[in-house]
């Protein structure tokens, strides 16, 4: 959530709402997307919303596109109401040279009264401006992820050590996705995003230029895959990311995890890369200590703020 609530005279705006954005649209929305994160320093909207702007319409997302003029985007939110429990979940971004006309506050009310004033909403990076739209939208604190980050040079860590048993080899795109979706979907039932992936998640995310199965370690045990370690490059950024960590429940506490951390680090940092970054829920306080213990302290965080229940 980039944005602001002050409400000030200025040029007519409308807000439409669609299920699927044509091409020229998502064009335009990734520009100011773009702009946006050059003058905020970090996405307004996640890469999950991201890969949702492109392709046919998805069950429960919705597009709210908010211009001046009878045409000039200048903000964009994304409702995604999949969660079969939990409140709808929103973004939203409003081009930094139209900030401080309102703009915001229209697409937070436009997201309360599409979700039925049942909503969780990001504000990634925490900037306070964000937050004061939260308040003025009536929203409450809800959920803390953090950014963590470590150097890579002169990365020293331990061999990793490997539950008797199990093998490490990398991904075969096809062959491996049915297990890993399995896998993953077991791992994150807790994690309202991660959890949910499908198949046409998955191929979004192969499509990008930057997949790279060499970096997507499986771990295997009997010919069942137990666990995985999926790393990413930010090639612009020069910077690599513990993208996915999961291990299968039934077979956690062997110490799989941090092997599985270990032989994704050392993979990054054979790419040259300088550092490396992951995202952690902040009350996780049992994963926060592990990454701490290898070397990684809080970048940034990011905020999700709700309606009252």
């Amino acid at each position: 959530m980039t944005s602001d609530d002050t409400v000030q005279p200025g040029r007519p705006r409308s807000i439409e709402t669609l299920a699927e954005l044509a091409p020229e649209q998502t064009e335009a929305v990734l520009a100011l997307l773009t702009e946006a994160a050059r003058n905020d320093g970090q996405q307004a909207v996640s890469e999950q919303g991201r890969l949702q702007l492109r392709g046919p319409a998805r069950e429960g997302i919705a597009h709210l596109l908010l211009s001046v003029n009878g045409g000039e985007l200048v903000g964009y939110a994304q409702l995604e109401g999949t969660d079969p429990i939990e409140p709808p979940a929103a973004e939203l971004v409003v081009h930094p040279s139209h900030r401080g006309q309102g703009h915001g506050r229209a697409l937070g009310s436009a997201l309360l009264a599409a979700s039925g004033k049942r909503l969780r909403i990001w504000a990634h990076g925490g900037h306070s401006a964000a937050r004061h739209l939260a308040q003025v939208l009536g929203l409450t604190l809800f959920r803390e992820l953090r950014q963590m980050r470590r150097p890579l040079a002169d990365l020293e860590l331990p061999d990793p050590r490997l539950p008797e048993g199990v093998t490490v080899r990398t991904f075969v795109p096809g062959q491996d996705d049915a297990a890993w979706l399995a896998v993953n979907a077991a791992a994150f039932a807790h994690h309202p995003e991660q959890g949910s992936l499908t198949q046409r998640d998955l191929d979004d995310r192969k499509a990008e230029a930057w997949f790279d199965p060499a970096g997507f370690f499986l771990a295997e045990r009997g010919g069942e895959l137990i666990g995985f370690h999926w790393t990413k490059v930010h090639a612009e950024e020069r910077l690599g990311e513990v993208y996915v960590l999961g291990i299968r429940p039934d077979t956690q506490g062997g110490g799989l995890g941090k092997a599985l951390t270990t032989i994704g680090l050392r993979h990054l940092a054979n790419q040259g890369l300088p550092t490396a970054m992951l995202y952690v829920d902040a009350d996780n306080k049992a994963a926060v200590s592990v990454y701490e213990r290898l070397g990684f302290v809080t970048h940034e965080t990011d905020l999700m703020y709700r309606t009252e229940t």
